[in-house]
């Protein structure tokens, strides 16, 4: 079986012979066809291929391609960010008067598009703790949940979510398990293996890299059975009335009928379409994936082992330490390391917290995560300040948080900034 380093650097493009070796960039809105009835074709999704970009793009599609190969799918898209992603997924399945499961440890952002806006479209959300007990998950479902939404390793808290088992649950209630596989990545964890049905990914982070593009990327295992309780899912297992009648699950199989409904429906509404230039400086940071992750890691166990002997340190997430209660989960999931992220809060507090990110040299202040620059952030004060103290305690994030996202510098070097930053009165 092909290793997964070899699918960053090769799979989702094959060029022929004369073909060019680098993906093309196909910076075109429209393509042009020698007859109408070969583009009405298209338009009833008779046919495959290209005629608007805000729809499908042949750079993106490559580069979707190599992102489900890496994480075992069978059909993927790309879109204009990781919030696009993670919406398009759940929306899907759900409409107006719906319901869904979802882990409160996620991403701020994330919390406030299902708590928020997509509560104002109608849609509800329960958020249930990654490590509540059977009894709080079963009890957290209704006749009318549609699916399960989690991350493995969750933004900025870090708690690791125990794929196999919300997994398990989903399924019994006749639901797919939605898995935001951002901050591992397909290197260091593959959800499909544990049961998940749906990944998305913020490509923004570590996919990319190097903050060079914003962007997002769904994923089907094309293992969901969506006809057993067809009721639950009219939008594939009904016919579609703005495609003459189509029903995806019978014209596109189990493998491809739910990503060729979000894009055939979702981003045709919505157009929340990636740049071609995007796709491909993303495929750039893919290439170097599979190196870039174990750095990552490696930075960030030093990281948190040197913080969590430091007296001006009140305490230390990171799965990797054998003290972290996600110990054992992330050796399940992910044996090879989780992702570059350490979070931890001072002794002083908030307050010690701004005055310590104030002294960082190498450490950049700046809302974002996962890329070849160590960068630092006080989620409470940016990315989460959105959330109150109660929704703050239930995603796992307190007011002292520190995120320290490891880049690829030398470790010795992050070390010796942050000793400086603690010792600097």
């Amino acid at each position: 079986m092909t290793q997964i380093g070899t699918k960053c650097v090769q799979a989702g493009y094959r060029p022929q012979n004369g073909e060019p070796r680098q993906i093309p960039i196909i910076q075109s809105t429209t393509f042009r066809y020698e007859s109408s009835a070969a583009m009405g074709k298209l338009f009833d999704l008779e046919a495959s291929g290209y005629f608007y970009s805000r729809l499908q793009n042949p750079t993106a599609d490559t580069v979707a391609a190599k992102i489900c190969e890496l994480e075992g799918g069978t059909a993927a898209m790309l879109t204009s960010s990781g919030q696009a992603a993670n919406f398009f997924a759940v929306f899907n399945i759900c409409s107006a008067g719906d319901h869904v499961v979802a882990s409160s440890a996620i991403y701020g952002g994330t919390f406030n598009l299902f708590a928020v806006t997509m509560k104002r479209m109608g849609i509800e959300f329960t958020f249930v703790k990654p490590d509540c007990s059977d009894e709080e998950l079963e009890a957290a479902f209704q006749p009318n949940t549609k699916a399960v939404f989690g991350e493995t390793v969750a933004n900025p808290a870090l708690a690791v979510l125990d794929i196999e088992r919300f997994a398990q649950v989903a399924h019994s209630h006749g639901v797919p398990l939605i898995i935001d596989n951002t901050f591992p990545t397909p290197v260091n964890c593959r959800p499909f293996e544990w049961g998940a049905d749906i990944v998305t990914h913020s490509t923004t982070k570590y996919m990319d890299g190097h903050g060079s593009q914003v962007g997002g990327a769904i994923v089907d295992s094309g293992k969901f059975d969506w006809t057993a309780q067809s009721e639950k899912f009219p939008g594939l297992t009904t016919p579609d009335a703005s495609y003459h009648g189509i029903v995806y699950v019978e014209k596109f199989g189990q493998g491809g009928a739910f990503i060729t409904k979000c894009v055939a429906q979702l981003m045709r509404d919505f157009g929340a379409s990636p740049a071609p230039m995007n796709a491909f400086l993303l495929n750039f940071g893919l290439e170097s994936l599979h190196l870039r992750m174990k750095r990552h890691c490696e930075n960030a166990q030093k990281v948190a082992e040197f913080l969590e002997a430091r007296p001006e340190v009140a305490w230390v997430n990171y799965a990797g330490l054998k003290s972290s209660p996600y110990y054992e989960l992330a050796q399940k999931y992910m044996p090879n390391g989780t992702c570059g992220v350490v979070s931890f809060g001072l002794v002083g507090g908030r307050d010690a917290a701004e005055v310590f990110m104030s002294k960082l040299q190498i450490a950049q202040i700046a809302t974002h995560v996962a890329d070849a620059r160590t960068c630092v952030l006080h989620p409470a004060n940016a990315t989460h300040r959105q959330l109150s103290e109660a929704e703050l305690e239930a995603c796992g994030v307190g007011a002292d948080l520190i995120r320290l996202s490891c880049g690829i510098e030398d470790a010795d070097d992050l070390i010796a900034d942050l000793a400086q930053a603690l010792e600097t009165k």
